[in-house]
């Protein structure tokens, strides 16, 4: 282990520790937190749906609290389940599929598995509730909202002001669109560039609805990790290397989205809005922190890259960067959200980090 790494290691190791002694007692940093994203932050809102893209059976959630069917896409917590543990919240943000009264006003989870920005991304799967259809979900968590509070609608919006949005669209936009021409015309219509400025058109104008309707004022845009590295397109080089077509596609997206972080800046003063930088968190040596295996899944995988119902998947899950053929372990999740929350690297987050972010006053 060279001195680097074992620096590194340690500054993670003390950053863990101090933000959970931080979180242990007192209320959350903010009131509420509401999540709108895809399968890397869904916990069961698929679970009802008639679709592929479902993991409500083991070994899903084999290192969850409480045991499986949760409907998250990994072995135990994801990055959103984190990230909220380090705001202060005692308990998970529930699916907004379930859940219903007084909890609601801490925030919900809208997040689908295989949903993106555009409408049709994901339909290959089977059901699925788009970036367009999760802020509608959010108008009637507002309506209901306003009736436990019984606070009319303005009221209602300066409550929801102070609480942290995350949205982490984009990447089945690519995986389950653009990249299957098969069912999508989406790549003969249009080039990698032209296809993320489409996608970008259609998430500013998703972003503004978020800020101007539904009472957004803190943002985290979650930006497209290395989509080429997963052990799905690894398997398609034989697995011997990422795909570079794909990594390039989803760079093309985050290029745009830093700009749009800077234009919502500097047109919404009354607003904050940060780039989470995932491809950065994802670029370094996972080994340098731990990880041994990098391109394949923890569990043996069906044809559409999630685990075999009740199939046996590795015991040293913590040296493995993938649970399944898309998504990351809980281990892969823990460095994620607390870099999320608390930059490492100066990259980690722009303009500032998760931390920073809910501090500011609305």
């Amino acid at each position: 282990m060279t001195k680097d790494t074992l620096k590194w290691l340690m500054v993670i190791a003390v950053l863990v520790v101090s933000i959970s002694q931080s979180c242990v007692h007192g209320a959350p940093r903010v009131p509420c937190f509401f999540i709108f994203g895809d399968s890397l932050a869904d916990n069961g809102n698929n679970n009802l749906l008639t679709t592929l893209a479902k993991v409500n059976y083991a070994p899903y959630g084999i290192d969850y609290p409480g045991g499986v069917q949760t409907g998250r896409f990994s072995n135990g917590k994801t990055t959103v389940d984190i990230l909220a543990e380090f705001l202060g919240f005692e308990a998970p943000i529930p699916p907004f599929a379930t859940t219903k009264g007084q909890d609601i006003v801490k925030g919900l989870n809208y997040a689908s598995g295989a949903a993106g920005i555009r409408a049709e991304t994901g339909s290959n799967m089977g059901g699925h509730i788009s970036l367009d259809q999760q802020l509608l979900n959010h108008q009637i968590t507002i309506l209901r909202i306003a009736s436990i509070l019984r606070t009319n609608t303005l009221q209602t919006l300066q409550y929801l002001n102070k609480c942290l949005y995350s949205v982490g669209m984009g990447s089945n936009d690519y995986f389950n669109n653009y990249f299957m021409p098969q069912f999508y015309p989406t790549s003969k219509r249009y080039t990698p560039e032209q296809y993320a400025l489409v996608l970008i058109d259609q998430y500013t104008s998703q972003i503004l609805t978020l800020y101007n309707k539904y009472g957004a004022r803190k943002v985290a845009l979650v930006g497209l990790g290395l989509i080429g590295c997963t052990p799905n397109a690894i398997s398609k080089t034989k697995g011997t290397a990422c795909v570079d077509e794909w990594n390039s596609a989803a760079q093309l997206f985050n290029q745009k989205l830093v700009p749009l972080v800077d234009q919502l800046n500097t047109n919404l003063t009354d607003a904050k809005f940060i780039y989470v930088n995932s491809t950065g968190m994802s670029s370094g040596d996972p080994t340098s922190v731990g990880f041994k295996v990098l391109n394949v899944g923890c569990c043996p995988v069906n044809n559409v890259g999630q685990c075999i119902r009740s199939g046996t998947p590795c015991r040293n899950r913590s040296e493995y960067v993938f649970w399944d053929s898309f998504h990351p372990t809980e281990a892969s999740n823990q460095i994620t959200a607390f870099r999320t929350y608390k930059s490492v690297d100066p990259t980690d987050n722009y303009p500032m980090d998760v931390s920073h972010l809910v501090q500011l006053k609305p």
